[in-house]
């Protein structure tokens, strides 16, 4: 009998102090109740990174599971009943890695009727296609396991994180509002410093502070200009005082707006003075940031270093028709010469950076939910990809700063909701991609 496989992963479940906190578990426990109601062969396939184990810091090994599911009472019992009617798998990802390390975990899931199968990769049949499965951390150099198995050889992520990830769900309720526990959903890792000086600046700061600011920095690129019909007026070049009269109609209002773009002039004339060393000095470090694999360019699609390994697969494996994998928390959907390469997203909540038009106010890093899902089955002799989520809204997080400077310029990758694969005749959506949903 032909199986349908869903897909999720990066559920990241578990973590010191604030990191319990599991935004989506009723969402999650519902899902699995509905796979439950399915008909004919079904299995759930979880690509790693179920567990937050990196993040839990305050039992060792193999007791981790029991402390997760005394915390998770609901959901790990949901597991039980769920795969009484369906299969359920999951593989190590870099935050569980030490599923792969004790054969205990094996054991205890196992009473739960999960399937933990403790490999890099998986390989499932549809029809004569196959699908390959792995979590992707092998394509992170700094998540890359380097002795698999080995639960004493942890990459540089595993340090990051036990350093800095379990540190903010410690102190995030510290802040004025339990921000810093979602460190977890910035993406990629140099977002980090500029995700933190704009929660600094929108949540941190003194009010008073923060709109004796907000002026200067809304007529800063004002006062660029200014500066320059300035020089060209010194020039001789032209000879305008437009600016200038209709501040004069304003009268005390007009004199206020002169005075912030005086005082912004001055800032600009020494900003110019430092910029040439200043320069430099970034260049460098942005060379060194590099050099560690720091810097990621933004990408549409699948990374490159995915695309790479899902062509070495299709290379070595003709019969692969889906490279699917999860870690970088983005969900997409990218073609390559008629074959597909998956990546499931996240549930946990993600942060996309809008900066505000015009200014040099501090980036806003918008909060949405992508609970995304992904089927594939048989379907007339095809393999059919068949994308979803599961509806969940955002919690209004927002200053009324971030509200005003992100009001419509949210956006995201499409995926098609429904992709047929036929390497017979090339590949093709048959269906509009997903709807935008807040």
């Amino acid at each position: 009998m032909t199986t349908q496989y869903y897909f999720i992963s990066d559920l990241h479940i578990g973590g010191d102090e604030h990191l319990r906190q599991c935004d989506f578990e009723a969402e999650l426990i519902e899902f699995l109740r509905r796979l439950a109601r399915e008909t004919g062969e079904t299995e759930l396939i979880v690509p790693g990174d179920v567990f937050g184990l990196w993040e839990l810091t305050e039992v060792d090994g193999p007791e981790k599971l029991a402390y997760l599911a005394e915390q998770f009472p609901a959901l790990f019992e949901q597991f039980r009943v769920t795969g009484e009617r369906i299969r359920i798998t999951f593989i190590p990802g870099n935050h569980d890695y030490e599923l792969a390390c004790y054969p205990e975990f094996v054991e205890f899931l196992a009473e739960y009727n999960v399937d933990l199968r403790p490999e890099l990769h998986l390989e499932r049949t549809v029809g004569d296609d196959t699908i390959w499965i792995e979590h992707g951390m092998q394509q992170d150099s700094n998540n890359q396991m380097p002795d698999f198995g080995n639960p004493h050889a942890n990459p540089l992520g595993f340090f990051v994180n036990r350093h800095i990830t379990s540190t903010a769900g410690r102190l995030s309720g510290r802040g004025r509002y339990n921000w810093l526990k979602d460190i977890q959903s910035v993406a990629p890792m140099e977002e980090i410093p500029r995700w933190i000086f704009s929660k600094y600046f929108y949540r941190e700061m003194s009010p008073l502070l923060r709109y004796a600011v907000v002026p200067f920095l809304l007529l800063f690129n004002l006062s660029v200009l200014y500066t320059l019909v300035l020089v060209a007026t010194q020039l001789g070049v032209v000879r305008v005082s437009v600016l200038d009269d209709i501040l004069f109609r304003f009268g005390v209002v007009g004199d206020v707006v002169r005075t912030i773009i005086a005082v912004n002039v001055a800032i600009i004339v020494l900003l110019t003075v430092i910029s040439i060393p200043l320069y430099f000095f970034v260049q460098d470090a942005r060379r060194t940031a590099e050099r560690f694999g720091l810097l990621q360019e933004s990408e549409t699609g699948a990374p490159r270093p995915y695309l790479n390994a899902a062509n070495d697969v299709f290379t070595a494996d003709p019969s692969v028709a889906v490279f699917l994998y999860g870690h970088t928390h983005r969900a997409s959907l990218t073609e390559v010469d008629g074959r597909y390469v998956v990546n499931t997203g996240t549930w946990l909540k993600q942060l996309t950076r809008v900066d505000p038009p015009l200014t040099l106010l501090p980036s806003v890093y918008y909060p949405a939910y992508r609970l995304s899902y992904f089927r594939i089955f048989p379907e007339d002799g095809r393999t059919v990809i068949e994308y979803d989520e599961v509806s969940k809204e955002g919690t209004p997080e927002l200053t009324l700063l971030e509200r005003v400077f992100t009001v419509g310029r949210q956006s995201r990758q499409e995926i098609p909701r429904r992709t047929v694969v036929d390497r017979s005749t090339g590949s093709y959506p048959t269906d509009s991609p997903i709807s935008e949903r807040g």
